[in-house]
């Protein structure tokens, strides 16, 4: 089904008046192994608050008030991807937009690997799954298909909508996700990095086919991972070896490669959160938390792209975020 739809004028609108605030956290995809397959939400959070609007034509009026990150950025009309994004939910619900006014809080950071693009697409699709009428409205199955088709693939979206670890996978026309609760040791630290990086470039840099030894090595890590994560976090070093993807991306994002290569010399398990340049950690405990915080800290200003100043990193403990998508439709609504 293509992911633009004609809002016929026949189409209800939803009713006016009603408000949903839906509150969806960051994600970090891939893991290191995981490819395309494994994610993890974190607790950063963008939120979306849409009301439905009285009066005027129905798909003209549209207020967009965006703060936070991507603020002198991002376009305030049909063009957003959080507009786009409801446009084609309301249309695969049977529905067209109405006047509708948004209030973006964007807390993730763009083109950094933290999952932004996922974030506005499962909070747009929730909402709108919402606002129409409770008969219509569909489960998170079926937010999980229409924002997979959205982004392409899984691996974000799924963690964003159920929370924890997501083991996620593509089989002819559908998607489908596995929640896995990560152990309470298992403590995220992400290095966010002051430069961006696209994902269509990190793509491009991939090659078409890998030797058969180093995804026959990558299949045995990605399986490990799973097992650290749920009951053996001291395996998580080991477990988030990579051989699909960070070295041929290295290129785009030397600084976090180097970040990256120095954190795992001292048994740290650390890869490049999705697409980059954002590095991730997966601590065993608050202990070593703490120490690879100071680690990055003590070290990170040595990460520099040839003939470019220094990169400033701002270092964050985080937690895993086990709820996914928080959906609240107001009193009144």
């Amino acid at each position: 089904m293509p992911l633009t739809s004609p809002h016929p004028a026949t189409l209800d609108v939803p009713a006016a008046g009603r408000t949903v605030t839906v509150r969806v956290p960051g994600t970090s995809a891939n893991l290191g192994p995981g490819f395309d397959s494994l994610g993890l939400a974190v607790s950063l959070y963008d939120t979306l608050t849409v009301s439905t609007l009285d009066g005027g034509d129905a798909g003209a009026r549209l207020e967009f008030d965006l703060r936070g990150e991507g603020v002198a950025e991002l376009p305030r009309d049909a063009s957003h991807l959080v507009v786009k994004a409801m446009d084609l939910a309301f249309a695969r619900l049977g529905y067209r937009r109405g006047g509708l006014r948004i209030t973006a809080d964007n807390v993730l950071p763009h083109g950094r690997g933290l999952g932004s693009s996922a974030s506005a697409i499962v909070a747009a699709i929730c909402a709108a799954n919402a606002l129409v009428n409770a008969a219509d409205s569909r489960d998170r199955a079926w937010i999980l298909q229409l924002a997979s088709e959205m982004e392409g693939h899984p691996d974000n979206v799924a963690p964003a909508i159920y929370g924890a670890a997501a083991i996620s996978w593509h089989d002819g026309g559908d998607y489908s996700s596995a929640r896995v609760a990560p152990s309470a040791a298992v403590i995220p630290v992400v290095a966010i990095p002051d430069y961006e990086v696209k994902t269509e470039l990190a793509r491009r840099l991939l090659p078409a086919t890998v030797p058969h030894a180093d995804a026959a090595a990558n299949s045995g890590r990605a399986a490990l991972l799973v097992h650290a994560l749920k009951d053996a976090p001291e395996l998580l070093a080991a477990g988030t070896r990579d051989y699909l993807h960070q070295d041929y991306r290295a290129e785009a994002m030397a600084p976090s490669a180097d970040l990256v290569a120095t954190l795992r010399a001292g048994g740290y398990a650390a890869f490049i959160s999705g697409a980059g340049p954002t590095v991730m950690t997966l601590a065993n405990g608050a202990a070593e938390a703490d120490a690879v915080v100071e680690f990055i800290k003590t070290r990170s200003g040595h990460a520099q792209t040839p003939g470019k100043p220094g990169v400033s990193w701002r270092v964050l403990r985080l937690t895993v975020d086990l709820d996914g998508a928080k959906v609240e439709v107001h009193p009144g609504s």
